[in-house]
């Protein structure tokens, strides 16, 4: 991990730890700990020794030493520091003169267009990837580009910070092009998810400042990838529109529930599962095929539950289950 934030290869940072371990290496000791050619251990030393990583042994050149990590380490994170403030202060003053330039666009320019799904793909990930506090998606089918499970950029911003709200359509859980369980575990990790019903358009939102939005045309079939593109949307009355849009539906929306830990031994696993995903809209079909239970199982059990809490309707259950935070 470290060798990827100083800009060493795998090779080298291996090889500076197995330095830092012993007192002193030569290259043909380095190369049996790291299953290397002597040569291509030695050439490793080298580059250690010329970041100030290694020194060579007094009484022996041929022999390397760790640099003490504090100092050698503290050397290159101060440079690498300071290079990333300076490439920050660029960025700003890029972004300045971008809107700037976007102030002066045609009406026809607040839209571009990405061909391709490998290109729409690449761009969805490195919106995210540069999305400092909001991510506001609407997700549908189908699935033209990658499913919330493939989603590695959402993941990652979540970790540093970012908000992330989707709006799901129930019938992407219906059709089984999301589990559950991948989506119980976005809501665990941080994300705040919730299912509607008829969400009308794929869309990604970042920091309330672009929108791209993936779309699929008319193809043939050995076109097929190339008929799939977005729309990159800029800040515009078009993007303000998309945002009061997913708010309309994010207000509406029903979150999807989440089992609790620990509710006195009322109810069991499975039982959590199942109210969830009824409380969350879906169906008691969607749920046993979810849940990999036949449907006559999951009504048997609700039914159990209702008795449980002492109540006769299904929304009597769920208004029970709130309040003696069941979910």
């Amino acid at each position: 991990m470290f060798g990827n934030v100083l800009g060493l290869s795998q090779a080298q940072a291996l090889a500076y730890r197995e330095l830092v371990r012993s007192p002193s290496l030569d290259a043909g000791e380095l190369a049996r700990r790291m299953g290397a050619d002597p040569g291509e251990a030695y050439a490793v030393l080298l580059v250690l020794e010329e970041h100030g990583l290694a020194a060579r042994q007094g009484t022996d050149d041929s022999r390397f030493q760790a640099a003490p990590p504090e100092i050698a380490l503290g050397a290159i994170l101060s440079r690498r520091t300071e290079e990333l403030r300076s490439a920050q202060l660029e960025m700003l003053d890029l972004e300045e003169e971008y809107r700037r330039a976007a102030d002066l666009r045609p009406a026809s320019d607040i839209v571009d267009l990405v061909r391709g799904s490998d290109a729409v793909l690449q761009r969805i990930l490195q919106l995210q990837a540069g999305a400092r506090e909001t991510v506001e998606t609407f997700l549908r089918p189908p699935v033209l580009v990658m499913g919330l499970e493939d989603n590695t950029a959402e993941d990652e911003a979540v970790q540093r910070g970012v908000r992330y709200r989707a709006v799901m359509d129930r019938s992407m859980l219906d059709q089984g092009l999301l589990t559950v369980e991948a989506a119980v575990d976005a809501v665990r990790a941080g994300e705040e998810v919730r299912i509607a019903d008829d969400v009308p358009i794929k869309a990604f939102v970042i920091d309330r400042r672009l929108a791209i939005v993936p779309v699929q045309g008319q193809s043939r079939p050995h076109d097929e990838a190339d008929a799939v593109s977005a729309l990159i949307i800029h800040e515009s009355g078009l993007l303000d529109g998309i945002i009061a849009l997913f708010e309309a539906f994010w207000r509406d929306a029903v979150p999807l529930r989440v089992q609790a830990e620990g509710v006195g031994g009322e109810l069991d696993d499975l039982d959590l599962k199942i109210l969830g995903l009824m409380l969350s809209g879906l169906t008691d079909q969607a749920v046993a095929k979810h849940l990999e239970l036949g449907l006559r199982t999951v009504q048997r059990r609700v039914k159990s539950m209702m008795d449980t809490a002492g109540v006769a309707t299904r929304i009597q259950l769920g208004w029970h289950a709130a309040r003696k935070g069941w979910l």
